[in-house]
């Protein structure tokens, strides 16, 4: 009932910027939580951050914390992951995900000199 679309990613080089979008369509009244993860090649999908609707709660990984912020515009359904001081570590394709369920197709976020 929900369908997510990323948008945002692209090369950038360390240090640098990038914001993610995640476009939310369908039935939205029913999500409570977006959260972000990423996949780098030959390793397991990992926890980024996550927003609960309700109340706008946020929760970071440690390894993101301080770096990397989501924010959302209601009106638009779309959540934002602002990547900021990009590692090459965070190298791989993000991933939206709507009530620790529902995935989008993914972005791919290469950071690289």
């Amino acid at each position: 009932q929900v369908q997510l679309v990323e948008s945002g990613g692209g090369l950038v080089q360390p240090g640098g910027s990038l914001r993610l979008s995640c476009a939310a369509s369908g039935h939205t009244d029913s999500i409570y939580a977006i959260s972000w993860f990423r996949q780098a090649p030959g390793k397991e999908r990992e926890f980024v951050a996550s927003l609960t609707r309700h109340n706008g709660y946020t929760e970071y990984a440690d390894s993101v914390k301080g770096r990397f912020t989501m924010s959302r515009d209601s009106a638009k359904n779309t959540v934002y992951l602002q990547m900021n001081s990009l590692e090459p570590e965070d190298t791989a394709v993000y991933y939206c995900n709507c009530n620790w369920d529902i995935w989008g197709r993914g972005t791919q976020v290469t950071v690289s000199s």
